[in-house]
C-alpha cells in the first residue's frame, strides 16, 4: 500500500512557519518503535507470504498472469523487472508496440512488481501493449530520493534495450499508491520527462505536508455499506507512521516536488495526467486537489469531503454528469495537455490488488465490486492511453 502523510512537529513552531516544511527528527522511543515494525514485516512476516505466493503461482495454477520474461540488467542487477509481451508479438517482426512502464506500491518500504501481475497482464492483453513492470530499492536502506533515480535509471536501460519492441512515441507510466507518486516523482526528471507521453497514478501519495488528520477529514466514510468498507476509521492509518519514518530522513523538506509533486508546477510534469482516486481513501483529496490545480479547475478545501454519501450500485464507475467522479479538461495553450480524474465509489485503497482479499477477508460484497470495477477501469485507462497516444488499433 502507499505512504501517508507525514509526521509533523507541529509543537516546534506556530502554523505556517518554515519548520513545518521539514520532517522532524522523532524521539528514540518511536524510532526504535518503527524500526522494530518495518523489520518485523521485511524480514520475518512478508519472506513466509511471498513463498506461498510464488507457490500458488507457479504450481497450483502457472501461467496465466505470469510474465513473458524476467530481465535484470548488469548495472542494476538487484532490480530485475517483468515484460508482459502483447498478444500477437512475434519476435521476428519489426513491429513496435505503444509502452506502459508500471510501479508497483508498499508504502515505499514493502512490495515487489510481481504485486500487479494480473493488472499487468491483463492490461497487456485487453490493449496490446508492451507492459514492463519495474522496481526499486525500499526503504528505510534506501529512503527518499533513492527510488525516484532508481527508476530513472531502469528506465533509462529500459528504453535502451534493443531487445524490447518499443514504441518511442507512445510510452506512458502508471504506478499504484506509493508507486503512483513515485510516477509524479520521476517523470519530472529530464531523462524521463522528454520520453512520457502520459502518467496515470493510481491512488497517489502526492503532498507528505497536511497531517493524517487533514488527510482523513476529506475522506469519505459510509458505515452502511458494512463489512470493511463500512469501518470509521481508515486502514492506512496504522501503517502510515512507519512508512513516513522509514521513507523520511530528519530534515527532509516536505515541500520537494520529487516527494510531494502537488507542489509542482505544471510545466515541470508531463502534459497528460489521469489520476485515480479511491473514495474510502485517505490520499483521495489529495489526489482531487492537485489534479483540479493542475487542469484550472476549482480547487477544493482541505476540509472538503470527496464523493458523495449515497451508495453507487453494484460494480459502477461514476464516469458522467457528476464533476465529483469524473471529469477531463483539455488544454489547448503551450502546446495542449489533458487532465483526467476519476474517483471510484465505495472502494478502498488498493481494491484492484490480489493482497486486497487478505485485507477484507471473507468480505464477499467488497471483493465483488473492487473485481468488477477494477475489470471496467482496465478498460477506461486504455482507452484514454490510446487517444491521448494516438494509437491506432
Amino acid at each position: 500500500m502507499g505512504s501517508m502523510a507525514a509526521v509533523l512537529d507541529t509543537s516546534a513552531a506556530p502554523a505556517g512557519s518554515v519548520q513545518q516544511r521539514i520532517a522532524p527528527q522523532l524521539p528514540t522511543t518511536a524510532r526504535l518503535f518503527h524500526a522494530t515494525c518495518a523489520f518485523a514485516v521485511q524480514k520475518l512476516l512478508l519472506p513466509p507470504w511471498i513463498f506461498l505466493r510464488k507457490v500458488k503461482t507457479y504450481i497450483i495454477s502457472p501461467g496465466e498472469t505470469y510474465p513473458d520474461q524476467i530481465k535484470a540488467y548488469p548495472a542494476l542487477k538487484h532490480l530485475p523487472i517483468r515484460i508482459f509481451l502483447p498478444p500477437g508479438y512475434d519476435r521476428t517482426s519489426t513491429k513496435r508496440f505503444p509502452v506502459l512502464l508500471t510501479i508497483h506500491g508498499g508504502g515505499f518500504v514493502l512490495g515487489n512488481p510481481w504485486d500487479n501481475d494480473p493488472w499487468n497482464r491483463a492490461f497487456s492483453s485487453n490493449h496490446g501493449y508492451l507492459v514492463v513492470s519495474l522496481n526499486y530499492s525500499k526503504a528505510p536502506g534506501s529512503p527518499f530520493p533513492k527510488p525516484v533515480y532508481d527508476l530513472e535509471a531502469l528506465i533509462q536501460l529500459v528504453l535502451a534495450d534493443t531487445t524490447l519492441p518499443i514504441d518511442y512515441d507512445r510510452i506512458a507510466i502508471a504506478g499504484w499508491s506509493a508507486g503512483a507518486n513515485l510516477t509524479l516523482a520521476v517523470s519530472q526528471l529530464d531523462t524521463v520527462k522528454l520520453h512520457v507521453k502520459a502518467v496515470v497514478p493510481l491512488y497517489p501519495v502526492v503532498d507528505f505536508v497536511p497531517t493524517q488528520e487533514t488527510k482523513c477529514a476529506g475522506r469519505r466514510y459510509k458505515p452502511d455499506l458494512g463489512g470493511f468498507r463500512g469501518k470509521d476509521k481508515d486502514f492506512l492509518l496504522a501503517m502510515s507512521p512507519t512508512f513516513n519514518w522509514a521513507y523520511l530522513n530528519p530534515g527532509t523538506d516536505l515541500h520537494d516536488t520529487l516527494l510531494s509533486p502537488a507542489h509542482a508546477k505544471r510545466e515541470a510534469l508531463p502534459k497528460n495526467i489521469f489520476m485515480i482516486g479511491c473514495e474510502l481513501d485517505m490520499l483521495a483529496p489529495e489526489a482531487w486537489r492537485m489534479i483540479c490545480s493542475l487542469a484550472g479547475k476549482r480547487v477544493p478545501r482541505e476540509d472538503e469531503v470527496v464523493g458523495r454519501q449515497m451508495m453507487a450500485k453494484e460494480g459502477e464507475l461514476i464516469t458522467g454528469n457528476d464533476d465529483r467522479y469524473a471529469w477531463e479538461e483539455v488544454i489547448k495553450m503551450d502546446g495542449g495537455a489533458r487532465y483526467k480524474w476519476l474517483l471510484v465509489p465505495d472502494q478502498v485503497h488498493g481494491f484492484d490488488q490480489d493482497s486486497i482479499g487478505h485485507m477484507v477477508g471473507n468480505d464477499v460484497k467488497c471483493l465483488k465490486d473492487a473485481k468488477m470495477k477494477t475489470e471496467k477501469m482496465i478498460e477506461i485507462i486504455g482507452g484514454w492511453l490510446d487517444d491521448v497516444m494516438d494509437v491506432d488499433k
